[in-house]
């Protein structure tokens, strides 16, 4: 990032003293960042305050910081002062998701409303053909020293303005990039801006989270006049992985990642999703319905929940659950309550997944028992998957997907798009230089907790003894896709990170919460992989002192 000089020079006004540093630094760094001639000396005048600006400025600064930096690969787009409580977020395809209490970072059952903050924004083209549009947000009191970068969701292609609302919140300075394209847009809707498009794509992979990284650390220590302390990143889904390519291809950008549910290898991943309905298109006998997919669900459950599972609506511990769909064989005529031969059969390939035809091996699999709710095998294709193979790595919108084959077909977008998305079981070098790693996932995701847990076991035969203790894995009984479910989805990943990183206090038990109308109705802890959370027989239920993180059987 380039930015030449400032005309004129300055000068000591009479009557000020030298030791009003932070004014002098941030007269500076105006210098540094070219801003308007007038400003600088204006700003020198000004009495000390606990921030940049002092309460007066805060306006006028913000706005002439729009006019500020100009670079042949940078531009500063829009500065403006937002006062307390008057930010609202604009209404994307992602709210609905976004401000769902399990997905608050600080675990807030209600979104409090922003402090005062300077919001940024800004444009960079790394490329001629990025357009990658990112904000900056910064606390005009009381920040805390940090910096946060927030993930993106799905394809991403929208600024993450909910999450960022609870990052200024908690008093840090927050980042967010909509990844390189505008997901507003027809073009810009699910996997469609890959095509024809490679320089968006490693936009999209790791480029424009990278730059939104290092240009947010220094508009940071330009404004503040100091290096944030410390710098997380926290994302479920597509931020998940975000955090893991992180991790992996730059692993001094953030000294605390939390992952949620990251879909990696997203390939494999993304083929499991289309397991079901290529499975049932090609064999429509093999379609089940809704009807049934409960069934199964309520079968699952009175085998395997235990009394406070069944209560309160989930199963706690799927991996030891050994309920096999043939239990529910008609043993004559197709009912209600029963399940055909061939509903037996999809059932089992569902749990399953789907399976490389030359080797016998499992590409990626299948959902784990107690999340039947969410079933489908209707012959259709799950869009989001159909993305990746369609736009991004076949490069071909007419491409047929109940014409993919699950040998070559897998191994050729693997070798597309593996070395841009796909992230290995070794980060030690991020482990190495004290970053800490927390995944969480919950069981009634479509996403088999028991693949996450082993990819962290690989992670560990990677990492020293000392880098062992720097990761861990939760798993969420009753928790859908990052957030949602009967479970107890809403916890502080903000808190859980800080603490571990800033005070050595390992996440080994975090309180979550379920939350209905924005008050909380019960509460658990989430313990660190492999244990897991045990009822003490006789206390509350609903409250997490009744039960104990324990060593599973």
């Amino acid at each position: 990032m380039t930015v030449t000089g400032m005309t004129g020079t300055r000068k000591r006004i009479p009557g000020i003293p030298r030791k009003i540093l932070p004014y002098r630094r941030l007269c500076g760094a105006l210098t540094r960042f070219r801003l308007l001639a007038k400003m600088a000396p204006a700003l020198c005048l000004l009495p000390a305050a606990p921030l940049f600006l002092p309460a007066q400025a805060h306006a006028a600064g913000c706005k002439d910081l729009v006019q500020a930096l100009a670079s042949p690969d940078t531009t500063f787009t829009m500065v403006e002062t937002v006062g307390a409580g008057q930010w609202h977020s604009p209404q994307t395809q992602l709210s609905r998701i976004m401000t769902a209490p399990g997905m608050n970072l600080a675990g807030r059952p209600v979104q409090k409303s922003n402090p005062e903050f300077c919001r940024v924004g800004v444009t960079m083209r790394p490329s001629s053909d990025s357009i990658i549009h990112t904000e900056i947000w910064l606390p005009l009191h009381n920040w805390n020293g940090k910096l946060l970068g927030i993930g993106n969701f799905g394809w991403a292609g929208w600024i993450m303005y909910d999450a960022m609302v609870t990052g200024i919140g908690e008093g840090y300075a927050v980042a967010s990039t909509d990844t390189g394209h505008d997901g507003a847009t027809p073009d810009g809707q699910g996997g469609r801006f890959t095509m024809g498009h490679p320089e968006k794509l490693v936009d999209y992979a790791y480029r424009a989270d990278h730059l939104m990284t290092v240009l947010a650390k220094r508009v940071v220590r330009q404004v503040y006049g100091r290096d944030a302390s410390h710098a997380y990143w926290i994302g479920c889904s597509l931020g998940g992985l975000e955090g893991l390519i992180e991790a992996k291809r730059y692993p001094e950008d953030y000294d605390g990642i939390v992952a949620g549910a990251p879909p990696n290898p997203i390939v494999n991943f993304n083929a499991e999703q289309l397991w079901a309905g290529w499975m049932s298109y090609h064999d429509p006998a093999l379609r089940v319905t809704r009807e049934k997919f409960l069934l199964l669900h309520k079968a699952v459950m009175n085998a395997c929940a235990s009394s406070v599972g069944k209560k309160q609506g989930f199963l706690e511990e799927p991996e030891q659950c050994r309920f096999e769909p043939g239990q529910l064989l008609c043993t004559g005529q197709d009912t209600t309550e029963c399940l055909t031969a061939n509903e037996v059969k999809a059932v089992a390939q569902i749990y399953r997944g789907p399976v490389d035809p030359a080797t016998g091996k499992v590409i990626f699999p299948g959902p784990a028992r107690g999340s039947e709710e969410g079933f489908s095998a209707d012959g259709k294709a799950f869009p989001v998957a159909l993305d990746l193979f369609k736009y991004a790595a076949f490069q071909n919108p007419a491409w047929d997907w109940t014409t993919l084959n699950w040998q070559a077909d897998i191994a050729l977008a693997t070798s597309r798009l593996g070395p841009l998305l796909h992230v290995g079981d070794n980060l030690e070098p991020f482990f190495a230089r004290g970053g800490r790693l927390l995944l969480y996932i919950g069981w009634n995701d479509g996403h088999n907790p028991q693949e996450l847990a082993g990819y962290y076991q690989a992670l560990m035969r990677h990492a020293t003894p000392l880098e062992q203790n720097d990761a861990r894995l939760m798993e969420i009984p009753g928790m859908g896709h990052c957030y949602g479910g009967a479970g107890c989805d809403t916890f502080s990943k903000l808190g859980a990170i800080d603490n571990w990183v800033v005070r050595g206090q390992a996440p080994d038990r975090v309180v979550a919460s379920r939350v209905q109308g924005g008050k909380v109705i019960r509460s658990r802890p989430l313990c660190a992989w492999p244990e897991v959370a045990r009822y003490d027989g006789h206390g509350d239920q609903d409250e997490a002192s009744s039960f104990a993180c324990v060593a599973p059987d």
